[in-house]
């Protein structure tokens, strides 16, 4: 232990561990995080860099248990664009917008319960999921396809459905980002958003889904890293006592786990740092510190502690306030462990045969359903050339995993080629590599990219029987002799789009 704690008192130090929700780099657990989570640290959080397959994965989680059996283990699963399982393929499940878009309450139940059985299967038991945002802002940079959509009591309806299917499964549901995300239009991974609303819009719209959410029993609620001056003029609601024990504890009477969300995200790093940011958002009423993204190792998690146990004893920090927090993080974790318990003495190994069965295709189900098709073009009679038009991804999506159509395509179409096009891409290029073949221009968000609409148009120009795939927000009007909106650009929405290009 480092001088600072050395004489503090050994619960002292392990509530300070209990409430931090640290990740790692690497497909196996590190020794000082072994060693750790022996002294007190509660939760663990994985992202795709700690993911190879699922047997990797589970092995490494029964590696933490092995430690200590009631350790969370948290990640970041949202299916759609938002994918740790699958990093690497895309997801089998679509996002929220297509769920949304449906608008079946049990598909959306179904597609949680079965992707909480892959997640228990391989050991993983709080998924910091679902987005319950109000995407009231077409141009939000950050959210999109990840909320149900722009209607609270539809994203109310789909968040609750989606609670349910996860913990019917044993696996927390992490209702975020409190008090909603949806109207902003700077990305809070990158900066501070913030949102000039009253306080009967922010009840009317924001609140919706998580006055649901709460209602129906969600284990968990992750705080936004936003401005919201109608509650807090002064504090993101991460870091503000009104929003956090006024609004969600006291009003609307939330009695689970307060996580926040990463602490390395630059509206709370580059303001407050991390250290002293972690013990505002306690203080505020935080019951557990996610960091871990961006910030993967041993000496961030001594700084934390020690910046709580430092906060307890020069009163900044309530002792009390620490302890009920990690009290919560206890309390989750003993959830968590008896309904793991109850799943092995009542069906053993079948959480693990059903959640990982090859034939399990529900999430291809809703993304097939999920689908708008317009236009008066029919499928494609030869082979074709995809045209990916390709934007900054956000840092919540990532740039590893894959999305389009043109693998799909080429599967089912043999010598469809694919090409990928950024902002500074002319369309002549596109034309020229496409010969004679008919395009399929796949944008994503077009309405929110100047230079994407700019290109389609010069495409369409010369090429109207140009077939256009949106695999983003559907805000722009249809356009192209054949328009088909996924509404999310997960693996599945691609291998829908690709069946009805192919007619299959």
């Amino acid at each position: 232990m480092t001088t600072l704690v050395r004489g503090a008192s050994p619960t002292l130090v392990r509530d300070a561990l209990t409430v931090l929700q640290p990740g790692f780099t690497g497909t196996t657990p590190p020794d000082w995080l072994l060693r750790r989570i022996g002294e007190g640290l509660s939760s663990v959080g994985l992202f795709g860099r700690n993911i190879a397959s699922p047997d990797q994965l589970a092995a490494l989680t029964a590696r933490l248990r092995a430690e200590r059996d009631d350790v969370l283990v948290a990640i970041d699963e949202e299916g759609g664009d938002v994918t740790r399982l699958e990093v690497r393929s895309g997801s089998s499940f679509p996002g929220n917008l297509a769920l949304g878009t449906v608008d079946d309450t049990g598909l959306t139940r179904a597609v949680a319960a079965e992707l909480g059985r892959r997640l228990a299967a391989c050991g993983v038991d709080f998924n910091w999921a679902p987005s319950a945002d109000v995407n009231s802002d077409p141009a939000n940079p950050v959210i999109g396809v990840r909320s149900f959509g722009a209607d609270p009591h539809l994203a109310a309806r789909h968040t609750v459905a989606y609670v349910e299917g996860l913990q019917s499964v044993g696996v927390v549901a992490c209702t975020k980002h409190f008090p909603g995300h949806g109207d902003t239009n700077v990305d809070s991974h990158l900066a501070m958003p913030r949102i000039d609303v009253d306080l009967a819009t922010l009840h009317a719209r924001e609140l919706v889904p998580f006055r649901a959410a709460i209602a129906a029993g969600s284990k968990s609620v992750m705080s936004a890293h936003i401005l919201l001056p109608a509650l807090d003029p002064d504090r993101p609601a991460t870091l503000s006592p009104q929003i956090l024990t006024g609004l969600l504890r006291r009003e609307l009477g939330y009695e689970g786990l307060i996580v926040t969300d990463g602490m390395e995200m630059q509206a709370i790093a580059s303001t407050y740092g991390i250290e002293r940011g972690s013990v505002l958002a306690l203080a505020a009423g935080a019951d557990a510190i996610c960091v871990g993204g961006g910030l993967a190792d041993e000496e961030t998690v001594l700084r934390l502690r020690d910046a709580l146990v430092d906060a307890v004893r020069t009163g900044e920090l309530p002792e009390e306030r620490l302890a009920d927090a990690a009290a919560r993080v206890r309390a989750l974790a003993s959830w968590t462990q008896a309904h793991r318990a109850r799943g092995a003495e009542t069906e053993p190994g079948a959480a693990s045969e059903e959640g990982t069965a090859p034939g399990t295709d529900i999430g291809l189900v809703a993304a097939r359903r999920a689908l708008r098709v317009t236009g008066a073009g029919g499928p494609l009679s030869a082979p074709a050339h995809v045209a990916a038009f390709t934007p900054a991804t956000n840092i919540a999506v990532g740039d590893e995993t894959p999305w389009g159509v043109g693998p799909e395509l080429a599967r089912l179409m043999p010598g469809t080629t694919t090409g990928t096009y950024a902002a500074d891409t002319a369309a002549d290029r596109v034309l020229r590599d496409a010969g004679e073949r008919r395009i399929v221009a796949v944008v994503r968000d077009v309405h929110r990219h100047p230079w994407m609409a700019g290109a389609l148009d010069a495409l369409l120009a010369v090429r109207p029987e140009t077939v256009v795939v949106e695999m983003g927000v559907n805000q722009a009007p249809a356009r192209g002799a054949l328009h088909i909106a996924t509404h999310g650009a997960a693996r599945v929405c691609g291998t829908a789009a690709a069946e009805v290009l192919a007619g299959a």
